[in-house]
């Protein structure tokens, strides 16, 4: 955790002073020699291609091209120009980036990401320049000196393609094109880590329109909730109405840059009770609640739109936020809960079945054994016993196994703090508990898949939000006795 901005300025710092892996790795391949062009060579480092004559085979622009695209992402950079000029000649390299290939993207990426690195040598002074200065009176100038010194000629960049109305849709799609090559490429991972910064400024909840989605909404919105929903697809126009209808909500984020893309929405249920299925939610023919007379809201879906702006957060925003706007519209709501999926339960499962097994007493062990034919029971013979969960009652051993690791993963599997399930992770997060496991909770191919069909509710208990963050940040998952009564004792 950055505690102040000495923490800040050395994290930042560290990886662009002399000597450090950053430079040594960035002055390498400066200074390496031409290295030969047998078919068996290496890929060249950008700087040498930039000052070839050739393209090598298997290299996406020739050196000639490579060479232009830098010159015309440095004008879009000139001082001199207005910022007026500069969104046209961002522009125009936009329009030239949107017919090229992927290989091709991928040489504008090395570029912005290397060619417009901050100044080393600059860094280098301002570091020891602050570090001399701390506890005296020039400590705050320093930090200041410094501060200026890591701004990247790659930000000016960035920021200048975000003046065209299009250009933050161009940033956005950029992103989310890069993202899959980071691990293959790390010299593209300071391009990422400055949209990302940008995007966690741009994309403040602050700077975000929260909208109702209906029925009434424009046709091209409605066909992007079908296009983005990620929890629970959409199989028709009837299906999608039936979430719009007059028990139904959807909210959205929506930013003034992209008008008519939500970039996160959910979809609320308005029942009496919290729901223990998702088919019931689905029904078309189900007949709907009074919308004034519900007690309960359960949120049933939340889907991201956009890839690229993974890691910046405002999910936990928008359900604030939604609850606020429920509470007003319908003063009779007194419970805000989840029905959420539990998509990296199977593979957990799969994984620790063998040491659950052994926490199980003597009589459980034996009586499971029976149910799948191996004395003691194997992990081998219960996953296969699992995979008709359809068909076990609520007396089999084998389906009251599996609920027992479902309070297990959800309630206790934690790295470094923090629940292992993604979706886990966001609502107990954001202060909600584990409040009830639902059997066959969603029957669907991908239901099965993911979790066996097990669901579970989380419970937004408003006045308890804060203890339960509290309790998270100790390592300990708040959840609710039934819950509890479900975790093994061994």
């Amino acid at each position: 955790m950055i505690t102040n901005a000495s923490d800040w300025i050395t994290r930042n710092v560290s990886r662009l002073r002399p000597g450090s892996d950053a430079e040594g790795k960035k002055a390498g391949a400066a200074k390496a020699p031409a290295e030969p062009k047998s078919r068996g060579a290496g890929p060249r480092p950008l700087a040498e291609r930039l000052e070839a004559t050739l393209r090598r085979n298997g290299e996406a622009l020739a050196p000639r091209a490579l060479r232009r695209a830098l010159a015309e992402l440095e004008a879009v950079t000139d001082p001199r120009i207005s910022e007026v000029e500069a969104g046209r000649r961002a522009h125009a390299v936009v329009q030239w980036y949107a017919g090229r290939e992927l290989d091709e993207r991928r040489d504008v990426w090395l570029l912005m990401s290397e060619r417009f690195a901050p100044d080393v040598k600059k860094v280098s002074s301002a570091t020891d320049r602050h570090q001399a200065a701390m506890g005296t009176t020039e400590e705050a100038q320093a930090e200041v000196h410094l501060r200026r010194a890591l701004v990247s000629p790659r930000l000016r960049l960035l920021q200048r393609f975000a003046i065209e109305p299009e250009g933050m849709r161009f940033l956005v799609d950029l992103r989310a094109q890069l993202l899959p090559h980071l691990k293959a490429d790390r010299r593209l991972l300071p391009l990422d880590a400055e949209l990302e910064h940008l995007f966690s400024t741009w994309f403040d909840v602050a700077f975000l329109d929260l909208r109702r989605i209906s029925w009434d909404s424009p046709a091209s919105l409605i066909e992007k909730l079908i296009q983005y929903e990620a929890v629970h697809d959409i199989k028709s126009w009837a299906d999608v109405k039936n979430r719009l209808d007059s028990d139904r909500r959807c909210y959205g984020f929506f930013h003034p840059r992209l008008p008519n893309t939500p970039l996160i929405f959910v979809e609320v249920a308005l029942v009496d009770r919290i729901s223990e299925g998702i088919v019931p939610l689905l029904d078309e023919a189900a007949a709907p609640v009074k919308a004034d007379r519900a007690a309960t809201a359960v949120f049933y879906s939340i889907s991201n739109t956009q890839d690229g702006l993974r890691g910046v957060s405002f999910g936990d925003s928008l359900i604030k936020r939604v609850v606020e706007t429920l509470q007003q519209e319908l003063p009779r709501l007194k419970n805000f809960a989840t029905l959420s999926p539990i998509p990296g339960f199977r593979g957990w499962f799969a994984k620790n079945a063998a040491s659950l097994l052994s926490r199980l007493d003597d009589k459980r062990q034996t009586e499971l054994g029976r149910v799948v034919g191996s004395l003691p029971p194997t992990a081998e013979r219960v996953l296969a016993a699992a995979e008709e969960s359809g068909a076990l009652d609520a007396k089999s051993p084998v389906r009251q196994l599996l609920m027992n690791a479902a309070a297990e993963y959800l309630g206790r599997a934690t790295a470094e703090g923090k629940p292992v399930d993604p979706v886990a992770r966001f609502h107990l997060g954001n202060g909600a508990r584990v409040e009830r496991l639902n059997w066959a909770g969603d029957p669907s191919p991908k239901g099965l898949k993911q979790s066996y069909g097990i669901m579970v509710n989380y419970l937004y208990d408003l006045k308890r939000l804060d203890k339960h963050r509290a309790l998270l940040a100790q390592g300990k998952v708040a959840v609710s006795g039934d819950v509890d009564d479900l975790f093994l004792k061994g």
